[in-house]
């Protein structure tokens, strides 16, 4: 930003959707292990937490960027079906980035903010995501072809 404009305080941007910070990057890929292997290997980043989530249809590994994984981490999605929503990214882009995921204070609120201001959310009510988590999307039409992932971690 130049001298001549203002900056504007960031609680304006965040009233009434609770925004606390990038909760995570999520990346399809077709391996899992080896994805998991290779950022560790190049990158340096330590895996973190793994699990198979049934219900979005996909294995995953969260691995943290820095020394604390409150810092943000990269999400890597393998699927675990052939016609899951990560299969079906995969074959129509490839591997890579797949979604840019908020952690917020109220999921609900959240979704409730971001419907008032005209964004469609792919689901009704929010589902379980990571580690216990309650996730919702916001659908990348909506969002300059970005597909927003809402994540209010699990209590604890």
């Amino acid at each position: 930003m130049g001298a001549d404009v203002p900056a504007e305080p960031a609680a304006d941007y965040v009233t009434g959707i609770g925004l606390l910070r990038i909760d995570h990057v999520g990346v399809a890929v077709a391996d899992l292990d080896a994805a998991i292997d290779f950022y560790q290997r190049v990158f340096g980043m330590r895996c973190v937490h793994t699990e198979t989530n049934t219900e979005q249809g996909v294995r995953e590994a969260m691995l943290s960027v820095g020394p604390d994984p409150a810092g943000g981490c990269v999400q890597l999605l393998a699927p675990l079906t052939p016609d899951s929503p990560i299969a079906r990214f995969l074959d129509r882009n490839g591997p890579g980035v797949q979604q840019v995921a908020y952690t917020v204070a109220d999921i609900d609120a959240a979704g409730a903010a971001l419907r008032e201001r005209g964004m469609r959310m792919l689901y009704e009510t929010p589902r379980r995501g990571t580690a216990g988590s309650r996730i919702n999307f916001v659908h990348p039409r909506d969002a300059g072809g970005v597909l927003v992932e809402l994540v209010e971690p699990a209590a604890g």
